[in-house]
């Protein structure tokens, strides 16, 4: 074990082919740090008991050649950088173990796997990621008519051979502070694509979520997620703690392409820009249960979107929006079971939403099933109301079907020149 204390004594014992260091102050550096595989690098409390921090000034951080654990440290890049992140050169099928341990970061995590990179694992422990802006990093995800930012942390298997699997375990994750989002995403998993490369995560326990994407009114093929199952990967379980807040354009909150199994969210969920969507799903979720209110603010700010794949059973404790365009629910695809212990409430009129990269407009629905979307049961404990002007609750497309109903309180439609149901045949199913 090497102690040290300043920059120079931190490149001399890499230079020796130190493996344990341990940094005992605070000190500075204007260029990257290249870690060699194998490092264990974690700093010591001072006197104070604050642990140090290794600043970067003009450059990115810690570059990982191979498996490497960091601990007990303050890590600190401009936002637009990258504070831990991995060679772009990878040469080997095990890139190894990764250990992201005790953190505090400003600027992005990013674990991008390259070819030939086959094999790897990320264990991250109680880390938080205080600011980042991912805007400038182009390997992005692409489908659905739009581009996903990447995240203040990235886990991004980035081989498009589909034999490559990157496993991870994530604990004790938060991004960003209340009214201090990161920019772009916040937290990130993606694989290749449905058929490349793959990432694969028994559990994830996030805290508290605050991100924007920053994304320009009117672009309509960029999207972020403040938290983002994507693509590729698959999520046995998913437990998020503390608030997941996104406040920009096209900032969905919670966001799938990928499979999650089990998706369990304590405290709220909240959008405040427009085109966002409190959960939107793509890709297949088998048990998604949300604790508190969904509740969205923006115009065309959607609370639960099934796009594509499938839920299989959702559980929500109350659903509201409150601006125009902004649907409760709106179900295109397939969904097994929706059971919501209170309220879906909207409050605004016609507006502009984004739908698979098209701005639209949109009547703010308490509840919508699309053609092609099918919805075998729904049980509401409380009341499905809309209070917008020339909006319709509830509305079923010819295409769509709903098999079992059972709404415990009113269904009703309160704005002027609004009606409850689209049609006779709706109405007859409630």
């Amino acid at each position: 074990m090497t102690l040290v204390s300043n920059p120079t004594q931190l490149i001399n014992a890499l230079d020796n082919n130190e493996k344990e260091i341990v940094i005992t102050r605070t000190m500075t550096f204007a260029s990257s740090i290249y870690l060699p595989a194998g490092i264990d690098i974690k700093g010591q409390a001072q006197e104070n008991g604050v642990l140090p921090t290794v600043f970067f000034s003009h450059s990115d951080g810690f570059i990982l050649k191979g498996d490497a654990k960091i601990s007990d440290l303050t890590i600190s890049a401009l936002q637009d950088k990258k504070a831990i992140s991995l060679v772009p050169q990878q040469v080997r099928d095990n890139f190894g173990q990764i250990s992201l341990i005790n953190l505090i970061v400003d600027g992005q995590i990013s674990m991008i796997f390259r070819a030939p990179t086959m094999t790897a694992h990320v264990d991250t422990h109680n880390v938080l990621v205080r600011k980042a802006d991912t805007r400038t990093y182009l390997e992005q995800p692409q489908k659905y008519g739009v581009n996903v930012l990447q995240g203040a942390y990235t886990l991004y298997n980035f081989n498009p051979d589909a034999n490559s699997k990157i496993t991870a375990a994530i604990s004790e994750l938060n991004i960003g502070q209340d009214g201090q989002p990161v920019i772009g995403s916040g937290v990130f998993v993606s694989g290749f694509n449905d058929a490349g490369g793959q990432v694969a995560m028994d559990k994830m326990v996030l805290g508290s979520v605050y991100s924007t994407g920053l994304v320009p009114q009117g672009a309509a093929d960029f999207i972020t997620g403040g938290v983002f199952v994507v693509y590729g990967a698959h999520v046995h379980e998913l437990y998020q703690l503390g608030k997941t807040v996104t406040y920009g354009v096209n900032d969905m909150v919670l966001d799938a392409w990928g499979t999650v199994d089990k998706w369990v969210v304590e405290d709220e969920v909240i959008s405040y820009g427009q085109s966002g969507v409190g959960f939107v799903n793509f890709g297949t979720v088998n048990d998604f249960q949300a604790k508190k209110a969904i509740s969205t603010y923006g115009v065309g700010a959607r609370a639960y979107n099934q796009y594509d794949g499938t839920l299989k059973v959702g559980h929500f404790a109350e659903i509201n929006t409150y601006n125009d365009g902004a649907v409760g629910i709106q179900i295109s695809k397939e969904v097994g079971e929706l059971h919501i212990e209170g309220d879906i409430t909207t409050h605004g009129g016609v507006g502009q939403s984004l739908v698979k990269g098209v701005n639209v407009d949109l009547p703010a629905y308490a509840f919508s099933i699309k053609d092609g979307g099918y919805l075998h049961k729904l049980h509401v404990k409380g009341s499905i109301l809309s209070h917008g002007d020339n909006v319709t609750t509830v509305t079923m497309e010819d295409g769509g079907r709903l098999d079992q109903v059972a709404v415990d309180g009113k269904v009703a439609a309160l704005g002027n020149n609004s009606k409850t149901f689209s049609d006779e045949t709706v109405e007859k199913r409630f």
